[in-house]
């Protein structure tokens, strides 16, 4: 059966990303977007397009992604996230389910987002770990990591810590937190910030390698932020690759309790 009135679900998604050309919709091509709106459809009849809070690219992870769309269902939310997981592949699922305000925007409500990155710091391979981490031989030190890390927090203009951007755009973002540890051999941080541009986190993530290896110093950050060096012409840093990194929770002032 239907509502009369169209109602806003709003849902919390956890996806491997490797088998798919990133989270939005692109003819032809696999994309979690385009999985999800399939499972809606098959549970409902119903067509439907979802917004996200961030686009996630080729083959990066979420365990907190959330989405929204425009629905007639009523189903309750145990039933919509029981019936979307059914119809789901098993690399995709919906973890909450919820019946929000018809205003609820995924993207433009989130008041922060947080990312992770696994770095497995070894100089061998480790099959199970490398779908989720990027592997890296040389020894890394943490605790230098963390120093700069720390340089990154507050606002600033992240143009070259970025991938390209359209004309006009901002390129500053505020990092609200940051943290880095170790677990054994696998290097871990986290990022919190008001938005993320194209690629940051993965920059981000090459040049803490850079100072954790011991090639660059935690000054380079201030040096990057402040454009008197880019690590990326002089080959002191990479962009890593994407299978380590995670949206981990997107964070609202009405919408979902932290920590979700």
């Amino acid at each position: 059966m239907q509502s009369p009135h169209p109602r806003k679900a709003a849902l919390i998604v956890e996806y491997d990303g490797t088998s798919y050309r990133g989270f939005q919709y692109q003819p032809g091509v696999p994309t979690v977007q385009s999985e999800i709106e399939s499972a809606i459809h098959r549970l409902s009849l119903e067509k439907v397009r979802i917004k996200a809070a961030g686009r996630t690219d080729v083959g990066v992870h979420a365990k907190g992604q959330a989405v929204a769309f425009l629905t007639r269902s009523d189903l309750s939310p145990d039933s919509l996230l029981s019936g979307l997981n059914h119809f789901l592949p098993s690399d995709i699922a919906v973890k909450k389910a919820y019946y929000v305000d018809v205003s609820f925007d995924p993207r433009r409500h989130a008041v922060s987002r947080v990312y992770g990155y696994s770095i497995l710091n070894s100089g061998s391979p480790s099959p199970l770990q490398e779908r989720y981490s990027a592997r890296v031989a040389e020894s890394l030190d943490e605790g230098t990591m963390r120093l700069a890390l720390d340089w990154m927090i507050g606002e600033h203009d992240f143009a070259l810590l970025s991938g390209p951007v359209p004309q006009g755009k901002s390129t500053v973002r505020r990092i609200l937190a940051g943290a880095v540890d170790r677990d054994e051999d696998t290097v871990r941080f986290q990022v919190e910030a008001n938005a993320f541009l194209p690629h940051q986190m993965r920059r981000i993530a090459g040049l803490l390698v850079a100072i954790g290896n011991g090639r660059a110093s935690p000054e380079a950050v201030p040096a990057t932020l402040h454009g008197r060096t880019n690590p990326w012409n002089s080959g002191l840093a990479r962009t890593m690759p994407p299978q380590g990194l995670c949206l981990l929770q997107v964070n609202y002032k009405d919408f979902l309790p932290n920590g979700y």
